[in-house]
Order: structure tokens, then sequence, then C-alpha cells
């Protein structure tokens, strides 16, 4: 998939390959990480006939002659018929293209130059390409679709962009008198509901959400016991305020790796903390302790590296990094800070909070293959050695508070582009690297590298706050544009890469619950507090320890389904049937499947069958009595926008079908109406079955599924 997605960013980054310069890091690197950086990277340990291809000095020793193909021993091997001598040897799964020889051959008459790996390069503020548009994205993302002949897309109709703006910003739909905005509409009307969403509560639940998916947030702590965590709700609500106050990223970066440790530390940054007491935690009889201790302490550096820096880092537990510049001895360094951390809950929050060990602190030792119980060589707390280095501690002996001071510096060169990174990709569905847990070299390269840094810059300049950034992609008009299909971008950009169009993207698990839940009126809105219980079948209970389970009573039900208890051992089967995380690991790319699983869910799931009760009842309560005046109402209520003549047509003859099938049905039929039909005047009923029916149709329309 990696190697696909890089050809098709040399398809809408350049033109003919064959008129342009070989680039190292587009054309020559990728190739490389991919298919010899295994056996002639940067693992010593691994590395066959003492040939090292990441480095150029080193390359060009034996292999490369530059400027001389034909007398390069690198041709000669990646062309050679005998299949003794030929590279990759016939057994690798990871074969050569033609294409590929044929880079490489230019690569190395042109002069075989190296490129430091973009993503470890400081970052530098670009200038911002000449353009018409008063927004510096709008400037870049126009430069570049100019090279490949693309114009942007119109802009998506008002109505549109509301459903899109709404959803992405406090993950709810508008509801129709937020529709009203509409008859006034204009440039600053926008910018007014955009300021408006960025203050609203709901903001900070729909963005809590995003990160609490690379927190790898839960309420149990997994393996078989799976115990419950009754306060690790704390932490979640922490996240919450910290996204509604706008907590600079700098900040919320340093509190959740060393708020304990900071002068006069508050109970609000002790709670923080708990970032690193989300992890699963394996608390079995016979477990062996220090086993245990050594998995969760791996956690947080691979969780640390993953999340802030954008690096596979946990590559180097057992062997120095196959294709980045990170040594098993860069990884104990790091896994360092954490070695002497003690588990503790606070006593004025009752928050789960990490501390450091007072007495009898640990020596660190580089873990030999990985083996906990194999010691190699004594190590001191040290950041990466390919990045640049932290700042003087205070202390002889650097601790979390460097460590997290060093990652939120404005020399790091990944922190900001990968905090960019993940607020990009949540408003566009994949980010300006598609990669965005890899900025390593086996990674993607970035489709807008200046744009990428330009929004770097920009962000620390601004103080790292995210609001402010999440303002400027979305008053931007390349985030604004319809996403309609267009025949000329699925031909030279089929990925959209470019972004001549927005995209079109399932709505995630909890938003679609949501939505279905808010446009129903059913929703309860409590924002925080302990976790709820919805509903679930008993066969679900059928493997594991888990058991007794008992729904939350009255209307907790119907709150958001960020607050669903997370049990690791009993995920919530409406929330995975639709791609939510399992928790077991920091989930920083949701996948989007598109299963039958999914339509029946949709159809027959119990949440979504009360939301279509309720909203049908909703519609006989607050709109006209006529038929068209409620199908219209109906139908607003659930996409957001007016039914154009054709479609009011339409569901007015499903609506007279519906009716005659329910009539003909008798007592039967009524029981779609569920527990709702005790509210409903017998009079009423075959009219409010009716309505159920098209309610569930309209909540099972793409429109309502996704996101344009």
């Amino acid at each position: 998939m990696h190697r696909l997605i890089s050809f098709a960013l040399l398809a809408c980054s350049s033109v003919a390959a064959a008129e342009v310069r070989v680039e190292f890091n587009r054309d020559i690197r990728p190739i490389l990480a991919a298919k010899c950086y295994a056996c002639h990277g940067p693992d010593e340990d691994k590395r066959e006939a003492d040939l090292r291809l990441d480095i150029r000095a080193e390359a060009v020793k034996t292999a490369i002659k530059p400027g001389k193909p034909e007398a390069s021993e690198l041709w000669k091997r990646i062309t050679h018929a005998d299949p003794e001598d030929v590279m990759p040897p016939p057994s690798s799964p990871k074969q050569l293209t033609q294409a590929e020889r044929d880079l490489f051959r230019r690569w190395i008459a042109e002069g075989a130059e190296y490129q430091n790996h973009w993503a470890f390069e400081p970052i530098k503020r670009p200038a911002v390409p000449k353009s018409n548009s008063q927004n510096p994205i709008d400037a870049f993302i126009a430069a570049k679709l100019r090279t490949h002949d693309l114009k942007p897309a119109a802009a998506a109709t008002p109505a549109t962009l509301i459903r899109r703006v709404y959803l992405d910003l406090t993950g709810l739909p508008p509801s129709p008198s937020d529709l009203e905005v509409l008859s006034e509409w204009s440039d600053q009307t926008y910018e007014q509901l955009v300021d408006r969403l960025l203050a609203s509560p709901n903001f900070g639940e729909r963005w809590a959400r995003h990160w609490l998916d690379m927190a790898r947030y839960a309420d149990s702590n997994g393996f078989l016991g799976d115990g419950l965590r009754p306060n690790a709700y704390v932490y979640r609500d922490w996240v919450i305020r910290a996204f509604n106050t706008d907590l600079p990223y700098d900040q919320f970066t340093i509190e959740q790796i060393a708020g304990d440790l900071l002068p006069q530390a508050t109970p609000e940054q002790i709670t923080a903390t708990g970032f690193h007491r989300n992890a699963a935690l394996n608390t079995e009889a016979g477990v062996d302790k220090e086993e245990a201790r050594y998995q969760n302490l791996v956690d947080r550096v691979n969780t640390t590296g993953r999340v802030w820096m954008g690096l596979t880092v946990g590559c180097a537990q057992c062997h120095t990094h196959k294709y980045d510049p990170i040594t098993i001895r860069d990884y104990y360094s790091f896994y360092a800070f954490f070695d002497n951390t003690v588990d503790r809950d606070d006593a004025k929050t009752k928050a789960q909070a990490l501390a450091e060990a007072d007495k009898d602190r640990r020596q660190t030792y580089v873990h030999l293959a990985g083996d906990y119980t194999r010691h190699g060589p004594d190590v001191i707390p040290a950041s990466l050695s390919a990045l640049p280095p932290m700042a003087k501690p205070v202390q002889p002996e650097p601790g979390r508070l460097d460590l997290a001071r060093w990652l939120v510096s404005p020399q790091h060169p990944l922190t900001s582009r990968v905090a960019v990174n993940h607020i990009w990709s949540k408003l566009f569905g994949f980010g300006l690297v598609r990669t965005p847990d890899d900025f390593g070299t086996a990674g993607e390269s970035p489709s807008h590298p200046e744009l990428l840094d330009w929004l770097a810059s920009e962000f620390m300049r601004n103080g790292w706050s995210r609001k402010q950034l999440i303002k400027l992609i979305v008053m931007s008009a390349t985030y604004r544009q319809s996403s309609a299909h267009r025949e000329d971008i699925v031909e030279l950009d089929p990925l959209n890469c470019l972004l001549a169009r927005q995209n079109r993207i399932r709505l995630d698990a909890e938003i679609l619950r949501d939505s279905a839940l808010a446009v129903s009126g059913l929703l309860k809105r409590t924002i925080g507090g302990p976790s709820f219980r919805p509903p679930l079948p008993e066969d679900v209970f059928d493997v594991g320890r888990s058991s007794n389970w008992q729904a939350s009573p009255g209307d907790e039900i119907y709150r958001r389904s960020l607050y669903i208890i997370t049990l690791r051992s009993v995920l919530y089967p409406t929330l995975t049937t639709f791609d939510s995380p399992d928790a077991a690991d920091a989930c920083v790319r949701r996948e989007r499947s598109n299963t039958p699983l999914q339509a029946l869910a949709m159809m027959n799931d119990s949440v979504f069958v009360e939301a279509a009760q309720a909203l049908a009842l909703r519609t006989m309560h607050e709109s006209s009595q006529d038929t068209a005046g409620r199908l219209r109402h109906l139908f607003e209520c659930t996409l957001n926008r007016p039914p154009r003549a054709e479609e009011l047509q339409r569901l007015t003859v499903f609506h007279a079908a519906q009716l005659a099938s329910v009539q003909k049905g008798g007592a039967e039929a009524l029981q779609i109406l569920g527990g709702t039909s005790a509210s409903v005047p017998v009079s009423r009923q075959i009219e409010a079955a009716a309505l159920v029916a098209v309610a569930r149709v309209l909540m099972n329309l793409d429109e309502f599924i996704n996101r344009e």
C-alpha cells in the first residue's frame, strides 16, 4: 500500500518521469527503504556484505560510481541475470520493477545525490506563493494545482458546508434552527459560525476522542482479568477541558509526560500524567511482575515516539532500526526516562497518575534482543541521537520534564509537523503525510512539504494554539470545496493527493451513533463524568470473564458515545462494527471499512431503531399535519438540508406505500413503533409507524452516514 501511494504521489507531483531530475527523497529513498534497507541499512547486526546504502559515503565506497551506472556494482546487481547474484534475491518478496530499475540508473547517471530525510531537517518557514487568496493554505494548494493544470473544485453549497463544519468541529449535526443562517449566508456569517463552534463545549468532546485514540484510553486493565478502572474518566475529562480551554499544545504535551515534575504541580497537571496510565496492565496472579513492568515501559516509549514524533521507535527495541537512524542504545536511553516511574493515584482527584520513584532507583540497561532478562551496557536517559540534542538539564541526569521540553522545543523537527498533520487529517480524511505514525524513511513523503512546514511554523508562532490552527484550515477555500466526483481528478490524481476537491468521509463510529441520537432528540448532552453502560445482548458475554452487565439507568444510555465504558474484553459491538479502535495500542489513524455488517447494524441495532422511532414522534409533534410538511421536516432533521422536488416526490410515494402496508399488516405491523407506541394515540399509530419506516430509510442513506 505504501508503494502504491508513493507512485500515486509521484504521478500527481511530477510530470512525465523522463522530463524531471530524479530526486532522492521523492524517488529513490522510498524504494531503498522498502526493498533494500532491511539488509543494507542502519542495522549493523543484520547488514549483509558489509554494504550500507542509507549513507552516501558508505554506498560510494563499493556499490555506486556517481555518473557511471554501468560501472556501479549496484546497477550490475539489480540487473543481473544470474539468480545467485541478482539483488534483491529471488527469495525476496520485494522485487524491483523495471520502472524502479530505470529510476536507479538515471539517479546514478545524474550523480547519485543523497538528501537528508525531510522529517529530520529543521523546520523552515517557506515563503507563501503569490496568490489572490487571503488564506496562505489556498496559496500553497493552488500553486501545486497549477503545475498539473488542475483547478480547484467549486465551493460546497452552504448547507453542505454547515453540516461538514458542525460534524468536524463538534461531532454533532446541525439542528433545523442552526440552518437558519442560510438566509443571510456570507463569509462573515461562516466565520461567526466557526467561532461559535470552536467555543462550544461540544468541540472539546469531539477532539478529545481523536486524542483518546492515541492515548489508548480505556476503563479497564485488559488481559484476562480486565479489572475496572473506575476513575479512568478523570483523565478523559481533563482532555476535554484541555481542548475546550485551548491549552497550548506544548503545555498539553509537557503536562501529560511530566506534569508531576512541574514546580508546584496542580491537581490538573498531575491528572494529565494519566496519559501513560491508560495502557493495558496485566494484573493476573501468576504473571511475571518484572516482565509485565518491562512491557508496560516499552509501551510508554513506543507510544511517546509514535504519538509525538511520528516515529516507529519500537522497531529498535530488539535491534537497531532497519530503516531509521535509531540504534538499540537510543531506544533504551529513551526508555531510561520512564524506568523509574511508578504508578500512583492522586489523592485529591483520584486520578491515575505517574510519579518518580523516591528511592531504590534503577540503573537502566540495553536489553539485548529485547529480552528483559538480558542486560547489556548501562545507559542514562538521553534523546534520540539523530535529532537535535536536548538542552542541558538542571539536574545532573535529564528527566521526564527535560524530555517533554525537548519534544516541544522550536528546534525539534518532528513534533509540530506531526501535530499539524494529525489535525489536517481529521479535516480532510488523510494527512499531508499519509502515514501519520511513520514520518521515518519507510513512511510517505508529504504531498505538500512547503505547506506542512509553513503550518508547523505557524502553529508554533501562534503559541501552539490548536483552535487557531483549526480555524485557519476550515476558513480556507480548500476546506470549503465541494467533494463531488470529478473525472479529471480521477485520471490524474486518483487519491486526491493534490486536494483539487474535498473528501467524502464516512463518519466515525461514535459520531454516527451520536448523530442518530441527536436528530431523534434522544441525545443527553451532559458533559463529563463516569462512563455509562449501554444495553448489550447477552451473547456478548459468552467469551471471557465479564458478566453481570447491567445497562445504566434512565436516559444515561443516550449520552454521547465518548462516554460509553470501554472494557477491553467487552468492546461495544456497535462501535467496533464501524472501526472504532480496541485500545490495545495508540491508534493514530483509524481504518475505514465498508462491510455488509455495517448495513445490518444501521437497520437493526437497537440504538438506530430507537432513534428512528423517536425521530418519527418528533416529526409528528414539531411539523405541520400535512404529509408533505412532515416529510420535509423529517428530511431536514436527518440530512440537514431541504429536499429537492424529486426527492420529496419519491419520499411521498414511499410513505404512501408504507401507510398501505401498515394498514394491511394490522397489529403486527405496528410493532415497528416499539416502546414508543404507548405515547402515540391509537388514532395516529398507523401514521407514526409509516413515519418510522421513512426515518429508517433516511438514516440509512449514504448522505447521513457520510460527511460530504
